[in-house]
């Protein structure tokens, strides 16, 4: 590629990404709009090979996702409810916590007069980040009917979609094309994950379930949506309820819940994940915090949920190409067998 190439793709990225951090509370909507259409047109899919008409196959998935919907709100509605009113017993215990903490260190010669722990522990802080995720969550809900209708028009258009693309390219582009390559590769990725995710979330629940630990489900839920982002969802999934059973149970069953938050992610994420998934669609450590960042500057959080999921179709896309391979290659975990050397 030319010098006079690069740069002008480069100035060409810039553009684009400057047009989509502008348009972001148009382009979230959608994107997740698009993320809920892929998670649902394989029951769409069923419903139509099993001769259910595609307006009557729509109305059955989209209820579904209702349903889906509702219960989820009504779960984080009333555990952030139940959290707000029991906040003061939380502050009360962790206070008592931090006083005992710092005549420990006392008693041992340790000077914790500059650490300022009491104020470093501050239940107002945890108090700061629900108020911004609830904030989010009602600006989520105020463009739902949006979202629900983009979905119910990209799954009256799933079947006919990839038709019109290959149209618009070529003939090749069949059902053994590059195009059908890439949709099936990013509908399998979704597929996959999401499944997994479910599994991480109902072990997370259950575990804080058989330790008495308040709110399971919202744990089990944060750990499903959270298990999106590699490696480092699962860490920040890990804190809410670490932190409460401390609170609330105390130092023994604190570190048990931690033990198996860190047992389920390496077993989920480090055994069960690449096995069914393949190394093929995983990513390097270093793009997984980088994409972190970078959506999460574009698009704002629901871009951080996103982050992944948006990277790895931008890797999928990129090696169904011969010339953007290597650029595939470079945001996978490493070098895939048969291409470390170049010709």
């Amino acid at each position: 590629m030319k010098p006079s190439q690069i740069l002008l793709t480069l100035a060409a990225f810039v553009v684009v990404v400057a047009g989509m951090k502008a348009a972001a509370k148009i382009l979230v909507p959608f994107l997740l709009a698009c993320f809920i259409s892929i998670l649902a047109s394989p029951p769409l899919f069923w419903l139509q090979k099993k001769k259910v008409p595609t307006s009557l196959a729509v109305l059955i998935v989209v209820m579904g996702i209702f349903i889906s919907a509702f219960l989820v709100v009504k779960l984080i509605a009333s555990s952030v409810q139940d959290f707000s009113s029991n906040l003061p017993f939380y502050q009360h215990k962790l206070t008592e916590l931090t006083r005992a903490l710092v005549a420990w260190l006392t008693q041992r010669g340790i000077d914790t007069s500059g650490l300022a722990l009491e104020e470093t522990l501050n239940p107002a802080s945890a108090m700061k980040l629900i108020s911004i995720l609830l904030n989010n969550l009602r600006n989520l809900l105020t463009n739902g009917f949006l979202i629900m209708m983009t979905v119910v028009f990209m799954l009256l258009e799933a079947s006919s979609f990839p038709k019109k693309l290959s149209s618009i390219f070529d003939q090749e582009q069949g059902p053994h094309g590059h195009l059908h390559s890439f949709v099936e590769t990013v509908k399998r990725y979704m597929a996959i994950k999401t499944i997994i995710s479910i599994l991480t979330g109902v072990l997370a629940a259950l575990l804080t379930t058989a330790l008495g630990v308040h709110y399971p489900l919202l744990w089990g839920f944060l750990a499903f949506v959270l298990n999106y982002i590699p490696s480092i969802g699962s860490i920040i999934a890990a804190i809410p309820p670490i932190l409460l059973t401390l609170i609330q149970l105390g130092m023994l069953r604190a570190l048990i819940v931690a033990i198996g938050y860190l047992a389920i992610n390496l077993i989920m994420g480090s055994f069960l994940e690449p096995r069914v998934m393949g190394k093929g669609l995983g990513l390097s450590t270093l793009i997984v915090f980088l994409s972190l960042i970078f959506w999460g500057w574009v698009l704002g959080p629901v871009g951080m949920l996103l982050s992944v999921p948006l990277t790895i179709t931008a890797k999928i896309a990129l090696d169904t190409k011969e010339e953007t391979r290597w650029l595939a290659i470079l945001l996978g975990p490493e070098v895939p067998q048969g291409q470390g050397t170049t010709k």
